[in-house]
């Protein structure tokens, strides 16, 4: 099943790879696109990856999360987008632009002197505790991600994904955790899922209803079991990926964690199987509910563990962070099987703020 085709909202995907948007450190410092960024995605394209979604690009110049972060938020962008994409187009991959706003984990600058979020919950790891949004700046909010997204489908691109986890505004929505809020963007699911709804719902009046908009979805904010009451997990985060399935989300990328949770989003010393698809069981359960192509993420090393996730129904993709750092050629490799197990060792490494690249040695 690693290499049958599947289809997302008219979207023809090759192989079943998924290259997981990876923050690359390696925009302009205004977030514009660069030739090394293109670099990038058009030898993962060249070596087969059947998706390929951008690092995270903010939506708002009062949203950027880290330094050389990709930026969607103005029309000046579309041209350079559209360079990247037809280098990727010469394949034949798909390319997907993940569009986000930082939320709670906003960088502070003069751009952006304060962070916001839907509640003022302190972000305990940066100890900054941001403002709580107004209803105009929700509104605002919305039209700046069916903004981005509707410069997405100007400049190409094959697809849309809402960036809706690991801590970041979206994210902050859905979690009762760190949103509190009494108005139609708080309190019960299916209001802390509204502003995504809304965001669809307008982005599709820009680009009409064929155009595919997926999602990362945060399936639990990752606090151990019971150390947090009001953190969001399943059966909630099942119910939240139906109302985005419903609402014409084409895809659902099944991720989690925060950074409050420790080391849930980059976990280390993934050396057996049996530590691979930290986030299976949620997956599992999502797919079960819903009625449109599931992708998982996390951890996943081995050839076998892929064929077992796919055969066994717990996703319809294989989505890889790091792996495709230290081998962007992996995805030819296990189709001529040369590999049964990537190579990347989950050091974390590669989290290099001079451009991501694998620096673990491994002494060949």
């Amino acid at each position: 099943m690693l290499f049958e085709p599947i289809l997302i909202c008219g979207m023809e995907v090759p192989n079943r790879f998924v290259r997981s948007a990876t923050h690359e450190w390696m925009a302009g410092p205004d977030g514009t696109p660069t030739e090394r960024i293109g670099d990038l995605y058009e030898e993962l394209a060249k070596n087969e990856t059947g998706i390929i979604i951008t690092g995270y690009a903010y939506v708002d110049p009062r949203g950027k999360s880290d330094h050389l972060q990709l930026g969607i938020y103005d029309d000046r962008f579309i041209g350079e987008y559209r360079k990247m994409v037809s280098r990727v187009h010469r394949y034949n991959s798909r390319i997907v632009l993940q569009v986000a706003h930082g939320g709670r984990q906003t960088m502070i600058s003069p751009e952006a002197p304060y962070a916001f979020a839907p509640s003022a919950v302190t972000e305990k790891t940066k100890g900054i505790t941001p403002e709580e949004m107004s209803g105009e700046e929700v509104l605002e909010t919305i039209e700046n991600f069916a903004s981005a997204i509707r410069r997405g489908r100007e400049a190409g691109f094959d697809a849309v994904q809402l960036h809706c986890a690991h801590g970041f505004l979206l994210s902050n929505f859905i979690s009762p955790y760190t949103n509190r809020r009494k108005d139609r963007w708080g309190g019960s699911t299916e209001k802390r899922t509204q502003v995504i709804v809304d965001i669809i719902n307008r982005a599709r009046e820009m680009v009409g209803h064929d155009y595919p908009i997926m999602v990362k979805l945060n399936a639990t904010d990752g606090f151990p079991e019971g150390s947090k009451k009001n953190a969001l997990d399943a059966p909630e985060s099942i119910e939240i990926a139906k109302i985005l399935a419903v609402n014409g989300v084409c895809a659902i990328e099944v991720s989690g964690g925060i950074a409050e949770a420790g080391d849930e989003l980059f976990r280390t010393q993934i050396d057996s199987q049996e530590k691979e698809a930290y986030y299976k069981r949620y997956s599992k359960l999502i797919k079960e509910a819903v009625d449109v192509p599931v992708i998982l993420v996390g951890g996943i090393r081995s050839r076998a563990v892929m064929e077992k996730l796919l055969e066994e129904g717990y996703t319809d993709m294989i989505s890889l962070c790091r792996p495709f750092i230290a081998e962007p050629d992996l995805v030819v490799k296990i189709r001529k099987g040369e590999i049964d197990v990537v190579k990347c060792v989950s050091c974390n490494l590669c989290s290099d703020s001079s451009g991501i690249k694998c620096n673990y040695d491994f002494g060949d």
